[in-house]
């Protein structure tokens, strides 16, 4: 692999100026943030970039390695650091971080994950640490769009196990991981971002 095999996600270049308004405020006093689910690289680069008081640990599955390493390699940025290897079902999993980020992940892994990924937020994350959530959701069981219904659709003719989730589902396990909703944020193109804060 060289740089010109860099991967790249057309969504995460549209996307990542909105998030980063968000976590600017979410994340304005975390230290150490670790990204769940770093995907291309991209998010991790631009992020680190903007936020320069911040440590970040990128994340995936081992075969996602390769392309993260690209962009790290070409971005030298001091704060950001080579991907280690997570999946959310693992048993023991990286410690020490006052803030987790993930975004696309939710709707892609099967529904067990996310019941895991969430719990193992809730147990590594200090009291007051932060999680910001981005992604498509539905809300009383609609979609909010009919692009995200057409998504939905494709998402389970690609894999019968994905699919974009209820929030409600999701709060009620995130409230069971002792992380609460602070604010619900609408972003474009019929995405959310959702900012947890850990209580006790």
């Amino acid at each position: 692999m060289n740089n010109l095999d860099k991967p790249f996600s057309q969504a995460c270049e549209n996307n990542k100026t909105p998030i980063l308004e968000v976590l600017r405020q979410a994340f304005r006093d975390r230290t150490r943030v670790l990204e769940i689910g770093s995907g291309t690289g991209q998010h991790a680069v631009h992020f680190a970039a903007e936020l320069s008081h911040l440590e970040w640990q990128t994340s995936d599955l081992a075969e996602n390695h390769p392309g993260i390493q690209l962009w790290l390699a070409e971005a030298q940025l001091p704060n950001l650091y080579p991907p280690i290897e997570l999946d959310v079902t693992q048993r023991h999993w990286p410690q020490g971080f006052d803030a987790v980020f993930t975004a696309n992940t939710t709707h892609i892994m099967p529904w067990e994950a996310v019941i895991e990924m969430i719990g193992r937020i809730g147990e590594a994350l200090p009291e007051g640490g932060r999680f910001c959530q981005y992604g498509p959701f539905n809300y009383g069981g609609r979609y909010t769009s009919e692009s995200n219904a057409r998504f939905d659709i494709w998402l389970k003719q690609v894999e019968p196990s994905q699919g974009i989730r209820d929030f409600e589902a999701v709060e009620t396990l995130a409230r069971q991981a002792g992380l609460e909703l602070l604010a619900d944020h609408e972003l474009p193109a019929n995405n959310r971002l959702l900012e947890w804060i850990k209580r006790r």
